[in-house]
């Protein structure tokens, strides 16, 4: 369980430092970038990836080509999400974007559906609106769409990408985590021809205080995924376990950093939509 808590706490310093973005004037875009140049450099230190028995025609290169592109577009919302509805609300669409995969697998897959899975994801989505920040300012104004809107492409945003991420891990004749390096490093490429278009046209500058912040980034989000692996090794025989202890910790975390660091203004319903997202999360893994 150690695992769990380390990626628990990895998980929450990324949201934390997208959060002080626009307080220290970071550039999350400039900062991404450096980010995954640390993620693809840590993979390769830790896993090691071969390259030598990749058959090349047979690797799913559109896959990789689509998450490169959407993992640094998705971090940019993550930022956006986070900046303008709040740690709390962005964490709960990230971790509940798991009912786009489930739903995924009952619909196109034909997994059977039981009472606790449909009770489950039902209150899922019902937590989902019930963290939506209605509460704020009328929806005619610009801003009020955004605290709904960036949330809503994180909760879709990390549902492709996790439908993506399973369609790599089927691909057997490649590792999952040379994969992950090849995603890392296509995304990093992409990062940075967009970065060298902006400072090239003028709407950008480089400042070397988006390249720390880009290490930073790039080290806790790599470590995310590191113990979370871990903690599937840890426990292979109870993946639900670590998946479910994973989504409730972040939540929990999660609503307890911005409530209490940053001050964040929780009403009732709000507070009732992260009871009801635990809840589904607890009533999916009885489910599973």
């Amino acid at each position: 369980m150690i695992y769990i808590l380390l990626s628990i706490i990895c998980n929450i310093v990324v949201s934390i430092l997208l959060k002080l973005a626009r307080r220290y004037e970071i550039s999350v875009p400039q900062a991404i970038v450096w980010n995954y140049a640390v993620a693809s450099l840590l993979t390769y230190a830790f896993y090691k990836p071969s390259f030598t028995t990749i058959n090349w025609a047979s690797a799913p290169i559109a896959v990789f080509i689509l998450l490169a592109i959407l993992l640094p577009s998705l971090f940019i919302i993550l930022g956006l999400s986070v900046r303008y509805t709040g740690i709390v609300r962005t964490d709960l669409a990230q971790r509940l974007s798991l009912f786009i995969p489930l739903l995924f697998t009952f619909l196109i897959l034909n997994e059977p559906v039981s009472i606790l899975k449909s009770v489950g994801i039902s209150i899922g989505f019902i937590a989902i609106l019930c963290t939506i920040p209605w509460h704020k300012t009328p929806l005619k104004n610009k801003g009020a769409v955004l605290n709904w809107l960036y949330p809503l492409l994180v909760f879709v945003g990390m549902g492709i990408i996790d439908l993506f991420f399973k369609q790599i891990a089927a691909f057997t004749q490649l590792q999952y985590t040379t994969s992950l390096f090849i995603i890392f490093l296509f995304a990093f490429a992409i990062a940075v021809l967009v970065l060298i278009i902006a400072i090239l046209s003028g709407k950008t500058k480089f400042r070397i205080i988006n390249l720390f912040c880009g290490i930073i980034l790039g080290v806790f989000n790599f470590g995310n995924i590191l113990f979370y692996l871990k903690a599937h090794r840890d426990l292979p025989n109870n993946p639900s376990v670590v998946f479910s202890a994973m989504n409730i910790g972040v939540i929990i975390a999660g609503a307890l950093i911005g409530v209490y660091l940053f001050k964040e203004k929780l009403s009732k319903i709000n507070r009732i939509g992260i009871f009801l997202a635990i809840l589904a999360i607890f009533i999916l893994y009885l489910a599973k």
